[in-house]
């Protein structure tokens, strides 16, 4: 017979007799809606189930452990009175986030009421990638115990500051411009302006053209031990050109250092 959405539990215990190997399901009653929240950082999915788990409240689920500390959950699907979501758990184990890192999540599926044949679409769908995720992640484990060491920003011996103005254009006076700097700034877009006596970036590449080209330039005078900083400008005087403002913010962010 089966199951009903009152049923979850039955549901699950029927699931679980149903998978190849020994599979057991414990049922939970969540009394607070808190009670869900530790199953939103275990649920191994980007998908529909962690959708579901982090937007509804759910009122119960059925936790189903299995060989080899294989772990699904069973819930509600909401919206969707003869349907199940049945997702893998992440392992615990001592693993750590670096441990992840590469590793496809084996995301869960939704199924329908009818124990016998919700468990061949997990035995089939689901059972396989979460084996192949589990052993990639204790393999990351025992090869990389410990997360890798970030290598430290490199030395600079001179700055380049960066000046974004009110009206989006990036520049530097020309004064301030390392001699090593300038055909890293012509390469990247920067233009020379003998009026303005500065090198300045066209706000038409847009924020994001922008932001690329500043990464370059910034990747690129690192390996000659110029660093850049990024400052915003206080906006203009209503009578004066927008470029010739010069008034910057006395905090800088710096760019150049980061990997």
């Amino acid at each position: 017979m089966p199951a009903s959405r009152a049923d979850l539990a039955s549901f699950a215990d029927s699931l679980a007799s149903r998978l190849p190997g020994d599979w057991h399901s414990a049922y939970r009653q969540h009394d607070q809606y808190g009670d869900q929240f530790p199953l939103d950082d275990e649920v191994w999915d980007v998908g529909h189930v962690h959708w579901a788990v982090g937007v509804f409240v759910l009122r119960h689920d059925a936790l189903l452990s299995g060989p080899d500390g294989q772990r699904l959950c069973v819930i509600d699907r909401p919206l969707h009175l003869d349907q199940f979501l049945v997702a893998p758990l992440e392992p615990g184990e001592g693993l750590k986030p670096h441990h992840f890192s590469g590793v496809e999540e084996p995301n869960g599926i939704k199924v329908g009421n009818d124990p016998l044949r919700a468990a061949v679409a997990v035995s089939r769908r689901v059972l396989p990638r979460y084996r192949s995720a589990l052993a990639a992640v204790r393999h990351n484990q025992q090869v990389r115990p410990e997360p890798p060491l970030r290598p430290a920003p490199p030395e600079v011996d001179q700055v380049l500051t960066l000046t974004r103005y009110a009206d989006g254009v990036l520049g530097a006076p020309y004064t301030t411009v390392p001699a090593e700097a300038r055909d890293a700034l012509y390469i990247h877009g920067f233009q020379y302006h003998p009026h303005q006596c500065a090198f300045l970036l066209p706000a038409t590449y847009g924020a994001a053209g922008q932001a690329l080209r500043v990464q370059a330039v910034a990747q690129q005078l690192a390996a000659r031990g110029i660093g850049v900083n990024l400052r915003h400008s206080l906006p203009p005087p209503a009578a004066a050109p927008a470029l010739n403002t010069r008034a910057a913010l006395p905090g800088s962010t710096p760019v150049a250092h980061r990997r």
